[in-house]
């Protein structure tokens, strides 16, 4: 149940980012909630994969890379989505940017606690 909150969350998001933003475009909410969805389903199995396989240009630029790797991971998005439309290189950069930091702030709402002490 958390796990689809934190989906609708993070649609919420990207539907209000996409306001902000100029370069991204998400037709309805209804799409947000899709555009959640393939990203989450992107940083599970294809980040990984490329963290490890750029494990040296990230460790070179003390993690830095790993920008360039999520904002990778919301152009891939755009590209498998039609209604969800990323401009640019930078407009996905800063998107994924904003993006990590919204979604912590919007996760608390649901009273998680972080549990790794």
């Amino acid at each position: 149940m958390k796990w689809f909150l934190k989906l609708l969350l993070t649609a919420v998001a990207v539907f209000v980012l996409q306001k902000i933003l100029p370069g991204i475009t998400v037709d309805n909410y209804t799409d947000a909630i899709w555009v959640a969805l393939v990203i989450g389903i992107l940083n599970s199995f294809i980040r990984p994969l490329l963290i490890f396989l750029t494990l040296p240009a990230t460790l070179i630029t003390f993690g830095l890379f790993l920008f360039v790797i999520n904002a990778a991971m919301i152009q891939l998005a755009g590209y498998f989505l039609d209604s969800f439309t990323v401009t640019s290189f930078w407009w996905a950069l800063l998107f994924s940017m904003l993006l990590s930091i919204l979604q912590p702030i919007l996760h608390s709402i649901l009273g998680e606690e972080d549990k790794r002490s």
